[in-house]
């Protein structure tokens, strides 16, 4: 999956999919180019009904390539009322953009939460934001996923089943009928100060006994699970990308030695020049869009990152991306049918 079953055993992360971090996407605005849309997606098959009201989720931006946040976008929520749910976001700079709370200046304040085929969108100012439930623009074979690797025991996805080929495919998109809730903000590019690229990462916090607890995060598509064990997910959801490059860089190349044969030099020079840690998302409005520079909802990212993981001896699946997306924000499709509780 791409960032969906990041907590133990392939399930969400503390056991509530409402902090399971399912996507980031960043890209261009399609009517401007000097405008840039940010997506963080969250709760796999929108098996909770609501964001979480005790969290903060956020977007990450680092913008001068020290590691460390320099604009942070935070979303908050009411606790759900009737079925109705608001959403308030925060802009910090700086220090601020460092605290864990939802901290800076509000830019949206009280916006619905949209859970119907028609997007409630909120513009203020020069932002334009949405959160609510959206058809998932992931694509993913996962029963052939499922075949190409050893993922029991809490290996999760770190260890081939054996050689892939034959063909593992299996031609089903597990998630071509399955729904998100989303974050989607619109934003003109200057106010993230990049220079002009920036590196972006999602992160969700959870409050306990007073205090936010970082849970899971989202840079890279397709890496907690694929790059991590039972024995170091949780420590990975929870590591802040300034660390990652001491604390991963070795199990990840150990990864890639399993996966695909590669020394432990191979696999480091392949992880530098993929840019995968830090893992954050790096983002150039200067050259062509599309996974790793930024990532659109029609990139192939598993299809990229097996054939990274690989060395391109992993055949294609064959999926297409999904038809459903709109031309305008917040570009994500109209949700699918929720099927009705059993009786």
């Amino acid at each position: 999956m791409s960032n969906h079953f990041t907590g133990l055993q392939l399930g969400p992360p503390a056991g509530d999919a409402r902090l399971d971090l399912t996507d980031l996407y960043v890209f261009p605005a399609p009517h401007d180019s000097s405008r840039v849309v940010i997506i963080l997606n969250a709760n796999t098959f929108a098996e909770a009904s609501a964001f979480h009201p005790d969290a903060v989720y956020r977007i990450n931006v680092d913008n001068d390539g020290d590691d460390e946040t320099d604009v942070a976008i935070s979303f908050v929520f009411s606790e759900p009322d009737e079925g109705g749910q608001r959403a308030t976001v925060y802009l910090a700079r700086g220090a601020d953009a460092r605290s864990a709370e939802a901290a800076g200046e509000p830019i949206i304040r009280d916006a619905s939460v949209s859970l119907g085929p028609d997007p409630e969108i909120t513009e203020s100012g020069p932002y334009r934001f949405f959160a609510g439930l959206r058809s998932d623009a992931f694509f993913v074979d996962f029963d052939g996923v499922l075949n190409l690797f050893d993922y029991e025991g809490g290996k999760n996805f770190t260890t081939m089943a054996g050689q892939p080929k034959p063909s593992p495919w299996t031609g089903s998109d597990r998630l071509a009928n399955e729904n998100a809730f989303s974050m989607a903000l619109e934003i003109p590019a200057g106010i993230l100060d990049g220079d002009p690229a920036i590196r972006v990462w999602g992160r969700v916090s959870v409050r306990r006994d007073g205090e936010l607890v970082a849970v899971d995060r989202a840079g890279h598509p397709v890496v907690g699970s694929f790059f991590n064990t039972d024995d170091t997910k949780e420590e990975y959801n929870a590591t802040h990308p300034s660390e990652d490059r001491e604390r991963f860089m070795e199990q990840f190349a150990h990864v890639l030695g399993h996966t695909g044969d590669y020394s432990p030099e191979e696999a480091r020079a392949a992880i530098d020049a993929e840019g995968l840690l830090p893992d954050m998302l790096g983002f150039d409005p200067t050259r062509a869009v599309g996974y790793p520079n930024g990532r659109l909802l029609t990139d192939h990212v598993v299809a990229v990152r097996l054939a990274f993981m690989s060395k391109g001896e992993i055949p294609p699946d064959g999926l297409s991306p999904h038809t459903d997306l709109l031309p305008e924000f917040p570009y994500l499709g109209t949700p699918h049918p929720v099927p009705a509780p059993a009786a």
